[in-house]
């Protein structure tokens, strides 16, 4: 049997990113020490979700790769404890700035960066002001005996994303998350929404989900948490509140799913000669 154990960090921050980085190392270190080999923060967690406002100062903050704070505090982490930790950070590249993750593995390396596909651009979430879309396509990685998918935030409500990295061999999807209030419509609560959507990529790709959102009211917009963990067929294996600070951890047996994912035939019954129109502009 293969398994493999995996957590979620769901957290509040601040502006103060020497204090955000002491969290989420302290939630890493927990979830280690309960035999997580794969640890999931959430997104951007070098500061508050600055993307709500269109500031020009803001740039000032993105790093490159081998620079940034946040990066070099999981390398050293990772490395201690032996684990894998995808890492959201604001990436300076020349002129270019992007949302991007780095996949760091269990002996402090970056496996690589993977920027995030998928930019919003509404109320509350102006990220197409800091962001261009990424230009790496979409990546999975070897880590923990098997092969992990990561997409960004936005790249989760898209089911392209998610079979793109099922057909590169993605054994568990992982979606590092900042989202909450909508501003425009006090009305709108996206959390079922958002937990929905994922969970329908677990079950039409038969394929363990984690998501790792933040919580906190950050100048007025609130971030819903819900963080969970779902097997392969969409049931909740652990899951957090709207207000709760914590880890989240499930052991996945990848035999089991693998067998569920065969039986199911989804891959076996696919025509992606009926799928033009897929990649054709509207």
């Amino acid at each position: 049997m293969t398994e493999i154990t995996v957590a979620a960090l769901q957290l509040g921050f601040s502006n103060d990113i020497a204090d955000n980085i002491a969290k989420v190392s302290a939630g890493v270190r927990e979830a280690a020490g309960r035999g997580a080999q794969v640890i999931l923060p959430p997104e951007l967690f070098e500061g508050e979700y600055f993307c709500r406002v269109e500031d020009e100062g803001l740039f000032a903050t993105a790093k490159p790769v081998t620079e940034h704070a946040s990066v070099l505090a999981m390398q050293a982490l990772a490395a201690e404890l032996n684990v894998t930790i995808p890492t959201s950070f604001f990436e300076d590249d020349g002129p270019h700035y992007y949302n991007s993750l780095a996949m760091i593995g269990p002996d402090g390396a970056v496996q690589g960066v993977y920027r995030k596909s998928h930019i919003p651009d509404g109320p509350g979430y102006e990220e197409k002001f800091y962001f261009r879309p990424g230009n790496t396509g979409f990546k999975v990685w070897s880590g923990a005996g098997t092969t992990l998918g990561v997409g960004v935030c936005w790249d989760q409500w898209y089911p392209e994303t998610a079979r793109a990295m099922m057909l590169m061999g993605a054994q568990v999807l992982f979606y590092p998350t900042a989202i909450g209030s909508e501003p425009h419509d006090e009305g709108l609560d996206t959390a079922r929404l958002w937990r929905r959507a994922m969970v329908g990529h677990a079950v039409s790709n038969v394929v363990p989900v984690v998501a790792a959102n933040r919580i906190g009211n950050e100048h007025g917009q609130i971030f819903y948490g819900t963080s969970f963990i779902t097997d392969e067929r969409g049931d909740i294996l652990a899951e957090l509140g709207r207000d709760e600070e914590g880890v989240i951890i499930a052991t996945l047996d990848l035999d089991r799913v693998k067998r569920h994912r065969a039986a199911f035939g989804f891959f076996r019954d696919r025509r992606p000669e009926l799928y033009g129109r897929l990649v054709q502009d509207i």
